[in-house]
């Protein structure tokens, strides 16, 4: 799986960005220290300009690239959902049993992020910690419908579908596969949230992950056994 990834290319919609900051060596230093600087100040704190000094650039330079940080924080939120699903096709697609396939697809997208060598300019850990704290600034927004049309959210939508599908093919009936399968995806991160700050309120501990919660409410969901 590693050797794969390492080939792969996620591909991000091309009205996110002025220029593709995979392009050029100045553009992968604009997103590596992105989520390093919004990972220790918070989103509303970081601001182009302090990402400038950061990197040694003008500020200018950093506008070449994105036009304002909410567009650099989408093509951030989008970039982690397509390696999530590269993740997900590539752990998922030689499982025959459409339960197994399932409760693995529900393992890849709930569990706790491990950097990945396959791209050497972006710290997964932290984008993921980002994607826990920052994520629904991205569409709690005044222009979140203009931007969906715009398919600024199509990776993230792809990927719930993705994992819808799956439900479907365990069991055609269920009522609520969409519903389901989008709150895998969110109340994975609520949990993972709950687990770093409000410990009181989730069963989800340090030493535990969402995963066996998600796969108990998914397969009880279903009316099967959460365990084989």
């Amino acid at each position: 799986m590693e050797r794969l990834l390492q080939q792969v290319q996620i591909k991000i919609n091309e009205k996110i960005f002025v220029k593709n900051p995979e392009s050029s060596k100045l553009g992968k230093r604009i997103v590596e220290e992105t989520i390093i600087m919004i990972n220790e100040m918070g989103f509303e704190s970081f601001t182009f300009k302090k990402l400038g000094t950061r990197i040694g650039s003008n500020e200018s330079s950093i506008y070449r690239y994105f036009e304002n940080k909410h567009k650099l924080l989408l093509y951030l939120t989008s970039w982690y959902w397509g390696w999530l699903e590269y993740q997900l096709v590539f752990a998922t697609n030689s499982i025959a049993d459409p339960s197994e396939k399932l409760r693995k697809a529900i393992e890849i997208v709930t569990r706790t992020t491990e950097e990945d060598s396959a791209f050497s300019h972006i710290n997964e850990i932290l984008l993921n910690k980002i994607i826990i704290n920052e994520y629904s600034k991205s569409y709690l927004t005044k222009e979140v419908d203009d931007e969906n049309k715009e398919g600024y959210f199509v990776i993230y939508k792809r990927l719930v579908t993705r994992i819808r599908e799956m439900i479907q093919a365990v069991d055609a009936k269920y009522t609520y596969p969409s519903s389901l399968a989008s709150t895998i995806l969110e109340g994975a991160l609520h949990q993972h949230f709950l687990k770093d700050h409000f410990t009181s309120i989730t069963d989800c501990r340090e030493n535990s992950d969402p995963t066996q919660y998600f796969i108990q409410l998914t397969f009880s969901s279903l009316n099967l056994k959460p365990h084989g």
